[in-house]
């Protein structure tokens, strides 16, 4: 690879990282570690990269110790796995000193994972982030021999989003009149289009959202995965956005595909799914008393951001509501989270973790025979010494439903508080 080249992309991205302004996030990083930064596409794993940058260089780092690489750069393209040593060159020349070495969307790269394990043998300072789950498959976790940890980078949740449009969220801005209503009018747009950070600064918030999908669509999911058939890779996607809260299995979602015309096989649908999973653009939560096979194949799937889950509803607040409600909990939990289902009782999410039973209701009218209300009771006696909670959009109470107690919320509380 040309020197002069990688110098170039180097010193343009130092530009680019000196002048960038940066929302702090709720991530930390222990910088005697090598990472793996993980993700949906914008969600911000390049920025939190440039945060540590900027942090290096406030204690003294010079900045031709820095070696940052954007693999999706155009002058990059025809990079390929010989050339990863040029990097190595081209810091030597660049400082006498130990450099920091930033790879930024590596997955591009075929057998990247060689070098970055040659990188952590050598004790270099190496971040690597990519837009593809398969970097946290098991193979590539016994390729990298545990020489990095993983960090999962998503869009942002409601307290960063906040953060970046400078409202407070502390105890006295949230029971302040005023100020609990600049956070509730900041949940209608968080709501509707979700957490990614630039979109902060568009005005047609959908049609960036939208732009976002065709990349993660057209590039990550198609283009990675040879698929020709974007149309009926487009229909299962529309299909899924409305079917969340529902239990969905793939040959449910094959039949429907078949009856608007769509020929694909159920394989083909179940990698489809494998594929949007591994872009991160959708995940699925599993009934926590289903047997093992019925639990991967009737799930129910949500997206990673409501933003893009909004591309295909009309009217859908209370799929955006439990959506909103199941991202929260599988950031923090992932496989902790599942939904309860039995002969008698049915809840939303249940994380077994930490006891809690959830049901989601866009509002909750007649309290005493409302369906949510029993529904969750029942599902909460099954489990020992379960939390109850409903999360609403903006209804807020405390119940006792069959001698069960149970914490009704709005989300934008809810959110703040975990």
């Amino acid at each position: 690879m040309n020197h002069e080249v990688l110098k170039s992309v180097i010193y343009d991205q130092h530009k680019i990282i000196e002048s960038c302004k940066i929302v702090e996030r709720e991530y930390n990083f222990d910088l005697n570690a090598n990472y793996v930064v993980v993700g949906l596409r914008r969600a911000g794993k390049s920025t939190l990269l440039y945060k540590i940058i900027q942090d290096l260089i406030k204690n003294g780092t010079d900045w031709n110790q820095i070696i940052y690489i954007n693999f999706e750069d155009e002058r990059l393209s025809e990079f390929s796995i010989t050339d990863f040593n040029d990097i190595l060159s081209v810091q030597a020349e660049m400082s006498d000193k130990k450099g920091w070495f930033f790879l930024d969307e590596v997955q591009n790269i075929e057998g990247w994972e060689k070098f970055a394990r040659r990188m952590a043998d050598s004790k270099e300072h190496t971040f690597i982030t990519g837009s593809n789950s398969n970097m946290l498959s098991r193979e590539i976790e016994s390729r990298l021999g545990g020489r990095y940890l993983t960090k999962y980078v998503t869009p942002y949740n409601f307290r960063e989003f906040l953060t970046a449009n400078n409202l407070d969220f502390s105890e006295k801005s949230v029971l302040a009149t005023k100020e609990s209503g600049k956070i509730k009018r900041a949940m209608e747009s968080y709501f509707h289009f979700g957490g990614f950070p630039e979109n902060l600064t568009y005005i047609d918030k959908r049609e960036y959202v939208s732009s976002i999908y065709q990349k993660i669509l057209l590039g990550d999911i198609a283009a990675r995965n040879g698929i020709r058939n974007t149309n009926g890779l487009r229909l299962l996607i529309k299909k899924i956005g409305e079917s969340v809260k529902d239990e969905v299995s793939y040959s449910k979602l094959h039949n429907i595909l078949k009856s608007i015309g769509v020929n694909i096989s159920k394989d083909v649908v179940i990698d489809y799914i494998g594929y949007a999973q591994q872009s991160f653009l959708v995940f699925a939560i599993r009934n926590y008393y289903s047997k093992f096979v019925e639990k991967e194949t009737t799930p129910k799937y949500y997206f990673n951001d409501n933003g893009l889950l909004n591309l295909f509803l009309n009217n859908g607040e209370p799929r955006l509501l439990e959506n909103l409600v199941a991202i929260n909990l599988w950031n923090k939990y992932k496989n902790s989270v599942y939904y309860l289902k039995g002969k008698n009782f049915d809840a939303d999410f249940f994380v077994e973790d930490t006891g809690e039973v959830i049901q989601v209701a866009y509002s909750i009218t007649n309290i005493s025979d409302d369906r949510e209300t029993k529904a969750l009771a029942e599902a909460a006696k099954s489990v020992k010494e379960a939390k109850r909670f409903i999360i609403t959009y903006e209804e807020e109470d405390e119940l006792t439903i069959d001698g069960v107690k149970i914490e009704v919320i709005p989300i934008w509380k809810w959110l703040i508080r975990n």
